[in-house]
């Protein structure tokens, strides 16, 4: 009988080998190495990736692999990325789509350089949904060949690729990944579905939806901001062990370049709506679930009665906690 599992039924306890401790499963850069021979990355090529740890180390190690040289800088610090490009002499960035965009208005705006200039050749994009016409627009500012990458959300290795954003995602090797119904366990071959991962006899739900082969949404209890999962059970579970807290919304926005994360708080009494500590105290509890950076706001009116945790996207993205729902 077939297991049907979320990211919630794994356990780092009883796996193997170089873990990613996010997401239970192995780090394996096999098909990562592959997913960068598709996009064009070669012998003569030095690559440096721009994405968060330990996904980063997985990306460079599966690189050095098949390019000249590669490095992980993490993704944090343009004006530091935009040097490390120079420095190696780099032909590649692996980077968020997010990432790339921000780095480029970056390089018009702030630091006043021409794209042309750093030479790229390819650009590897990863680990988020991409805004509509984001590949043909930094192929046309870079002149560099832009190809989109899905990778595991439990590992962070690649799995499928796409050369353009007309082109639906194609699986790197045979059974890596299937697509089933949303709200059934069943798996079907085309329409809307989730993204799911044979895995012994288990399937894994990704949380993440195609539409016509184009990673379009996330559906679950975790949701995407900046390339990084965000646990709304975590999240729950963190500010119900905070005295008055009744209820709270997460609102996630793409007004620019880079998605914003703002977390409006309720409080079951009036005398803690102006309190620093409280305030401070849920800003804390954030901090140390998550690295992405949260706006904390706070509710002008008290409300006793607790409610559920809601998750407001404004990107479009998110389907809802329930996939029944869906």
């Amino acid at each position: 009988m077939t297991r049907w599992l979320t990211r919630d039924d794994l356990t780092t306890r009883s796996a193997t080998g170089l873990l990613n401790l996010t997401g239970g499963l192995p780090l394996r850069p096999e098909l990562t190495a592959e997913a960068l021979r598709q996009a064009g990355v070669g012998e003569g090529d030095r690559v440096v990736v721009a994405l968060a740890e330990p996904v980063g180390g997985l990306w460079a190690t599966a690189a050095a692999s098949v390019a000249e040289a590669a490095a992980s800088v993490g993704p944090r610090g343009r004006m530091r990325l935009h040097h490390a490009l120079q420095e190696m002499g780099a032909t590649t960035l692996v980077a968020t789509p997010t990432g790339a965009m921000d780095f480029l208005a970056r390089l018009h705006l702030e630091f006043l350089l021409d794209p042309l200039d750093l030479g790229l050749r390819h650009i590897v994009l990863t680990g988020e949904i991409a805004s509509r016409r984001t590949l043909g627009h930094l192929a046309s500012e870079f002149e560099a060949r832009v190809t989109e990458v899905y990778s595991s959300p439990f590992s962070g290795g690649a799995l499928a690729w796409r050369p353009a954003e007309s082109e639906p995602l194609t699986p790197l090797a045979e059974g890596v990944l299937g697509l089933a119904s949303i709200g059934k366990d069943t798996m079907i071959d085309e329409g809307r579905g989730e993204l799911v991962i044979p895995y012994g006899d288990a399937v894994l739900r990704t949380g993440q939806v195609t539409v016509e082969g184009r990673l379009a949404h996330t559906v679950g209890e975790h949701v995407l901001v900046r390339g990084v999962w965000l646990s709304l059970p975590r999240m729950e579970k963190a500010l119900s062990k905070i005295d008055g807290v009744s209820g709270w919304e997460l609102a996630i926005s793409r007004q620019g370049t880079l998605d914003a994360a703002a977390l409006t708080v309720t409080f079951a009494r009036q005398s803690l709506v102006k309190n620093p500590m409280w305030r401070s105290r849920i800003q804390q509890a954030l901090a140390a679930l998550t690295p992405i950076s949260i706006a904390v706001e706070i509710s002008p009116d008290a409300a006793e009665s607790s409610t559920p945790g809601v998750v407001t996207d404004h990107r479009g993205h998110h389907l809802g906690r329930d996939r029944a729902l869906v």
